[in-house]
């Protein structure tokens, strides 16, 4: 499979010149074969080249060292392991394997190859961020009272306007610097100036360039790894702790036919919710069009992916948070308050909770998720609830029960309904739990994958198509 790939994309990575390279087929070829033998590290793949007769057999002979294939693998696959991915998805296209009619999604956390300990939290930095600044601020003032002289002659051009109201950065404490010094010529002895001066250089400035360093990496997240920015701390599921470990890590998102990966994305949103239409139109992108039918978990089941895959004529079997429940027989009765057991009345616009109060509507409220998309839910109050006898029930707030209905949502779960439990549905079901889970599983349990070795984003990828590679090829040999 690796010899009739067009391999020109990596041969492009190629600058020339200097001594003779190691052919990039043979390369790729043994680091895929390392692969499928749960062999990740350059070190042991080197090692196994010097060793292992197939590797020789592979290699002809040859005997790269770590240090080159690391390189092979970090750099020049970098921009290219999407495309080396999707030639042996064709192939598998073309063998009969894959129709890309059906595609089965899911996502798992994968750690990264960073220190634990070396978390950066947004709500932190914010904090101390607001804390310097107030101190800054001080100093600032400070200065201003010192410097009559200069304050004449700068004025609101320079400290005053950046001691008011807005947040003060690097570049303008580098400037207050600056006058600090011009004065000092003036008047060297000035202890206090000297003092403004070390406080500034030795603290203020150093600290606001690195708040003002990680405000640039968070990126919309709200945590990362000092030892790989790239990284998010997210839960990861271990058998010894009921709610997951928190660890730096990556959104690994994957679709798969037949057990055969036909795309993946990585993401550093910890929820699989927000990732699926970036998914998606990542392996779009390289396929060229949509798969017809989408089976997905709960984890899915959003507005806003109803609405994308709706207007992609993609068919939908994605389950939303409540399918499960709903189809037991107490799910009504072991909760009679929930907003589901409440009847609407369509000619006055209003609900009835099984007390007979009625609730009205109020107003609308619109909410916006992680990629920009809005939705807007209908804000329903019963201005009759104290006194009533099952409030404590009914709703914990110490105030009116409110719902909040989203029309549009509830007419997507209706369709995702009737779909999941038609005939097709039901199979598809089925079959959803033997898919990409069951690749997970061969990936990260059988094959001892669950901590990437590279850092950053793009390397991560790198390491993840190799994976996924190197399944595909095994699972055609195992055919």
């Amino acid at each position: 499979m690796i010899e009739v790939l067009d391999i020109e994309p990596l041969k492009r990575q190629y600058k020339g010149g200097g001594t003779s390279a190691y052919h990039p087929k043979m390369l790729l070829k043994v680091i895929i074969y390392a692969y499928t033998q749960r062999i990740f590290s350059s070190r042991r793949i080197a090692k196994e080249l010097r060793e292992n007769v197939n590797y020789m057999w592979m290699s002809g002979m040859t005997q790269p060292d770590h240090r080159t294939i690391n390189r092979f693998r970090g750099e020049i696959m970098k921009e290219t392991v999407e495309e080396v991915f999707y030639g042996i998805v064709e192939q598998l296209l073309d063998m009969g394997y894959i129709d890309l009619e059906k595609y089965f999604v899911d996502g798992t956390k994968m750690e990264a190859n960073a220190n634990r300990y070396s978390f950066v939290w947004r709500k932190s930095t914010k904090k101390y961020r607001e804390g310097l600044q107030e101190k800054v601020r001080a100093l600032l003032d400070e200065i201003e009272e010192i410097e009559e002289v200069e304050e004449k002659e700068y004025g609101e051009r320079d400290l005053e306007e950046v001691g008011e109201g807005k947040e003060i950065n690097a570049e303008e404490l580098k400037e207050a610097a600056e006058k600090i010094n011009e004065a000092l010529k003036k008047d060297p002895k000035n202890k206090k100036l000297k003092k403004a001066k070390r406080a500034l250089e030795k603290n203020f400035i150093p600290r606001q360039e690195k708040y003002e360093r990680y405000g640039k990496t968070f990126e919309g997240r709200n945590s990362f790894s000092k030892t790989d920015e790239d990284a998010t701390f997210m839960r990861m599921k271990e058998d010894h702790m009921r709610n997951g470990q928190l660890k730096p890590g990556y959104n690994i998102q994957m679709g798969t036919e037949n057990q055969f990966v036909v795309g993946f994305s990585i993401h550093q949103r910890a929820g699989d919710t927000s990732c699926l239409k970036e998914h998606l139109e990542q392996s779009r992108g390289w396929l060229g069009e949509y798969p017809e039918r989408l089976i997905a978990d709960a984890g899915y089941g959003s507005e806003e992916n109803y609405d994308y895959l709706k207007k992609r004529n993609i068919t939908a079997y994605v389950k939303y948070n409540t399918f499960h429940y709903e189809q037991k027989k107490r799910y009504k009765k072991k909760k009679p308050y929930r907003v589901e057991n409440f009847t609407y009345l369509p000619e006055k616009d209003q609900y009835v909770c099984p007390q007979g109060k009625i609730l009205s509507y109020q107003f609308a409220k619109k909410y916006t998720s992680h990629n920009g998309y809005v939705s807007s839910r209908r804000v329903y109050e019963c201005l009759e609830c104290q006194g009533c006898p099952v409030k404590a029930e009914c709703t914990k707030s110490k105030y009116n029960r409110r719902i909040y209905i989203g029309v549009t949502l509830q007419e997507m779960k209706k369709t995702a309904h009737d779909l999941l439990l038609s005939p097709q549905g039901l199979k598809l079901r089925s079959r959803r739990p033997i898919e990409v889970e069951a690749v997970f599983g061969r990936l990260k349990q059988n094959w001892g994958f669950r901590r990437f070795l590279l850092r950053g984003l793009e390397k991560v990828k790198i390491e993840w198509g190799i994976l996924c590679i190197a399944h595909n090829i095994a699972k055609v040999a195992a055919h």
